[in-house]
């Protein structure tokens, strides 16, 4: 008997010690995603709050604050932070080969050191863990003075085109951005011939002719690709809207004249108003050239 009730006990005390409360986190996880082109980018990392403390370098009376110069800083809280790319991009003529990694800079008041670490089973910034030959690359940017106070840590992503992106890492009153650049016209090229080639749609051809439009390139291969998706998915107003655009950046002011007003009177039939107002601001502009010449 005495066996026993030392066995429940010992039971509880056991259970009692590897019991975890799951607790709201000081520096709460977080997740972003950003496509740029047909690339997209990943970061997980935690956000820690400033809670009335000296962020970077050091306070006024000497002491350092959370994140001194020159020490690794895991850019968030908790785990260290990580980036992942589904394809090989550019920062700053270094290649990000497509995988995940730690991201870590070591802030100082002029530069930081920002760190693509190919070891992510670190905990934290590693610190004796650390080994710097493990790093992909580094680069140095710049750290700018915001005009706001940022609470909690930020990153995020802006000035976003087809090709580029700045990631931005914000806390306090400092940020920095990090460009990324993705040959984005060589994934199209690649995805483009790979859809026409093996069963394309109407819509096949227009959106590979958009794409060449909105590039402003090889017009005349996008004017065949708009031709054929007339003749495959009959007249609408958005291919005809397109074509009458790269009509006119070939010069050819009057076939755009008229793919503009085919656009315009199926656009009106169906209530598409901005289309309406798009066609017939381009056909007054363009029947203005044709009297000009």
């Amino acid at each position: 008997m005495m066996f026993r009730v030392l066995f429940f006990f010992f039971l509880l005390g056991y259970v009692q010690s590897t019991a975890q409360i799951n607790h709201p986190k000081a520096s709460p996880f977080s997740e972003v995603e950003q496509e740029i082109g047909l690339s997209k980018i990943t970061v997980q990392y935690s956000r820690p709050a400033v809670k009335g403390r000296h962020i970077f370098g050091s306070r006024e009376d000497g002491q350092p604050g959370l994140v001194p110069y020159r020490r690794i800083w895991r850019a968030g809280a908790n785990e260290s932070t990580k980036i992942t790319v589904n394809s090989d991009v550019k920062v700053m003529g270094n290649t990000l080969l497509k995988g995940t990694y730690a991201l870590y800079a070591f802030p100082e008041k002029e530069s930081w050191q920002v760190v693509f670490h190919t070891n992510t089973s670190h905990w934290g910034d590693g610190r004796t863990n650390y080994k710097p030959e493990e790093d992909l690359f580094r680069i140095s940017v710049e750290p700018q003075q915001i005009s706001y106070h940022q609470e909690n840590f930020l990153i995020t992503f802006d000035s976003i085109t087809h090709n580029t992106a700045y990631m931005k890492l914000i806390w306090a009153s400092t940020m920095v951005e990090i460009p990324f650049e993705v040959d984005t016209h060589a994934q199209m090229k690649k995805e483009i011939a790979k859809e026409i080639a093996e069963n394309p749609t109407a819509q096949t051809y227009y959106e590979a002719a958009r794409y060449l439009q909105e590039q402003g390139m090889d017009y005349q291969r996008a004017l065949d690709y708009l031709n054929k998706a007339l003749e495959l998915g009959g007249d609408t107003y958005y291919f005809h809207r397109v074509k009458s655009l790269v009509e006119a950046k070939l010069g050819d002011h009057e076939s755009a004249v008229k793919s503009a007003e085919k656009s315009l009177k199926i656009a009106n039939a169906l209530g598409k108003d901005e289309f309406v107002r798009m066609n017939q601001k381009n056909i007054n502009a363009w029947k203005q050239q044709l009297k000009q010449k």
